[in-house]
């Protein structure tokens, strides 16, 4: 193998010489621990995503959910995919869907009060910044409120790549076509931007909105 391709077979969050996702989950057949670097790599991530769309209480035992089904599927794990992020991606939001109900209620809560449960408590660094935190407020409600009435797949399509995986990677996660979920992602924009006033879903500040 080349330079070039062992540096594209690299997963996210490895350094040169360490082994990328796929060799670990090969290597964790014979010394299961092995797949514990897996979690390392990737757990903070998931947590996040889940978290943000159903909450920090949920988000301990659905990440270690999946990383269990993770673990008890590594078998039909596809080598040629350096990085497991996408696979691990798509198993959480699998389970998020088991509980689509919970996160529309968990939107809807946003929307009505203005209180995101996933968001860090920070303090305001200056004083002239209440204004500014007022108007994202107003917008991160507003957002929990067209998240809540998209549907699940349009949903998941936007969610995954806000969460910054790529239209190969989110498609990949949702085991669909490309072209399919960039159908998706562009009705779920086309519905949210339209709910926003013309703001544009993917507009920075929508992002760290929701972030």
């Amino acid at each position: 193998m080349s330079h070039a391709s062992q540096m594209n077979r690299e997963s996210p969050g490895t350094q040169r010489g360490q082994r990328d996702d796929a060799g670990l989950i090969a290597e964790s057949y014979r010394v299961p621990e092995r797949f514990g670097a897996v979690f390392d790599r990737h757990a903070t991530a998931i947590h996040g995503y889940v978290a943000r769309r159903l909450g920090r209480d949920v988000a301990d035992d659905l990440v270690a959910e999946t990383f269990l089904v993770a673990f008890r599927q590594r078998a039909g794990y596809d080598p040629d995919q350096p990085s497991a992020r996408p696979w691990l991606y798509g198993i959480a939001t699998r389970l998020i869907s088991r509980r689509r109900r919970d996160e529309v209620r968990f939107f809807r809560a946003i929307a009505r009060t203005g209180i995101d449960p996933a968001a860090d408590p920070v303090a305001e660094p200056v004083a002239d910044a209440g204004a500014r935190r007022a108007d994202a407020q107003t917008l991160h409600c507003r957002l929990a409120g067209a998240l809540a009435r998209l549907s699940t797949a349009d949903r998941d399509a936007l969610l995954l790549v806000a969460d910054g995986l790529s239209y190969a990677e989110a498609a990949q996660a949702l085991g669909v076509p490309p072209g399919t979920l960039s159908s998706r992602l562009a009705r779920a924009r086309r519905r949210v931007r339209a709910e926003l006033g013309g703001v544009n879903p993917a507009d920075e500040r929508l992002e760290q909105s929701h972030g």
